[in-house]
């Protein structure tokens, strides 16, 4: 994304998607930078458990944004300013579109943090961040990350494990795009947005369109229409107004697995 002015504009620029796009100019987006609340700070699930004097310089470097359907918020090629976290909303990291077809990575489900080996390597994004919905993103400047991480043991606890809950879902994400059932890759793409650790403000309702999920899983909204009616009559979701609400995860997790699929 664009390199910011100290106050921090995390919200990157807008460029053509097949998604709606709203275009809101930088100075505006730059203008909703702001401090976050109290009820915003709590949602972090990293910063409680930081040091008490290392929590409130944590607390002072963070700041907020809201991104608009279709705004990027970070582009490949361009330096890591922050990493980011998603307070609520909707976001999707896929590839660069300049060298061919788009290719979906995974899904940004609220309450997940999301860069981290970036920010460590202080490199240029090899990924597209994209707002699908209106969001709220926070971010921590790569400066602030860094010194956590020099001071902080819990800190460091918090990126491990993140690391180590990163490879598993990459690895998982790789094994959905090989998956030719239409069925069990809509199964397990939303088991991975439901994941606790990865994304803990979610919940048992994850707030998604089927045509946002279908951009997620590279399917037509049709067929992941298809699929979602599938899962709840096997009991697994069910389907809610503005969302879905997983009433079997294993069951989500387990779809292709020795021949696990919906009725």
């Amino acid at each position: 994304m664009e390199r910011p002015p100290p106050r921090g504009n995390i919200a990157g620029r807008v460029g053509s998607a097949a998604i709606p796009v709203v275009s809101p100019t930088a100075n505006r987006l730059r203008q909703r930078a702001r401090p976050l609340t109290e009820a915003e700070l709590a949602s972090i699930p990293w910063l409680a458990g930081l040091e008490p004097g290392v929590r409130e310089r944590a607390r002072d470097a963070l700041m907020v944004s809201e991104a608009e359907p279709g705004d990027y918020i970070c582009r490949v090629g361009r330096p890591v300013t922050y990493w980011l976290g998603l307070i609520d909303g909707l976001l999707k990291m896929s590839n660069d579109d300049t060298r061919g077809p788009i290719m979906t990575f995974t899904g940004v489900a609220p309450g997940g943090w999301f860069g981290e080996g970036t920010a460590l390597k202080r490199e240029a994004y090899r990924y597209n961040i994209q707002a699908l919905r209106r969001s709220r993103v926070a971010g921590l400047p790569v400066d602030m990350f860094h010194w956590l991480l020099d001071h902080s043991i819990a800190f460091n606890r918090f990126v491990m494990n993140q690391l180590n809950e990163r490879l598993g879902q990459f690895i998982a994400a790789r094994e959905i795009d090989r998956i030719s059932d239409p069925d069990v890759r809509v199964a397990r793409s939303l088991a991975n947005l439901f994941h606790p650790g990865l994304f803990p403000g979610v919940g048992e309702v994850l707030r998604i369109t089927q045509q946002e999920l279908a951009y997620l899983v590279g399917l037509s909204r049709q067929r992941v229409n298809l699929a979602l009616a599938r899962w709840e009559r096997a009991g697994a979701i069910r389907v809610e107004y503005g969302g879905l609400r997983v009433l079997d995860l294993q069951a989500l997790r387990r779809a292709g697995v020795d021949g696990a699929a919906p009725p």
